[in-house]
């Protein structure tokens, strides 16, 4: 098992007590972790231990207005890629082929394209093809984690890591066409008035089906897996 791509599984999924206690082992796993920056193990150990003291009820709060009510900062990464068209119900059933294939059931309500649950499976497969995935959507983890430095948010450290982790450095362009669209600040009704204007919802065959970054991402995690996954470990706990 990957152990960082499972700590950064925990670190983003919906914070929970039993999270918070888990916090300082999964602060160790990722400090251990040369593959990341030293400055951004800096800043996931400064994630971690406020994680770990601050009050739950808080911690959930923020999360919600970052993640569930942020179209721009969606957990649900073929919100970026596919918006609301129907490509990303097909999108979605290949994924969850994928995960089957893998021997992987989420247990999780979240959708299959929930990074968390994407983070999870990726942490059970080989470690070329999971940076290959990860490399695949590095320009949205990019994007994100842009969007959560201007919001001062402590969370841009996980997306740091995640792109780090993938071995490549996100294409400059296609992040900037993502940072291009409004930031959709809960707080903020005349950019989320913006948000929702250009967003196009498409009925009938979309003429951009088949975008390649998902076609290169399920292609990527339909590889056969080398052997079984390893035993449970104590990182292995659902959050």
């Amino acid at each position: 098992m990957d152990r960082s791509l499972k700590a950064l599984s925990l670190i983003l999924s919906y914070p929970s007590r039993e999270l918070q206690q888990a916090m300082p082992e999964i602060g160790a796993v990722l400090d251990a972790d040369a593959r990341i920056a030293g400055d951004t193990r800096a800043a996931l150990r400064s994630l971690a231990g406020d994680f770990a003291k601050a009050d739950i009820y808080d911690l959930q709060e923020r999360f919600v207005m970052l993640f569930d009510r942020s179209r721009t900062l969606s957990l649900n990464l073929f919100e970026h890629v596919h918006g609301e068209s129907r490509d990303r119900g097909g999108a979605m059933v290949d994924l969850i082929e994928t995960y089957r294939k893998g021997g992987f059931e989420p247990a999780s309500s979240e959708l299959p394209d929930h990074l968390p649950v994407l983070l999870e499976f990726l942490s059970l497969r080989p470690v070329a093809e999971a940076q290959e995935t990860l490399a695949d959507a590095a320009h949205i983890l990019d994007a994100i984690g842009a969007r959560l430095v201007r919001r001062e948010s402590e969370y841009a450290a996980a997306f740091a890591a995640l792109v780090q982790l993938s071995g490549v450095k996100a294409d400059a362009e296609a992040v900037a066409a993502m940072l291009a669209r409004p930031d959709d600040d809960p707080t903020d009704l005349t950019a989320l008035d913006a948000v929702w204007e250009e967003t196009e919802v498409t009925f009938g065959p979309d003429p951009n089906a088949g975008c390649p970054q998902v076609r290169d991402m399920l292609a990527a995690m339909d590889q056969p897996a080398f052997g079984a996954p390893p035993a449970p470990n104590p990182l292995n706990r659902s959050a």
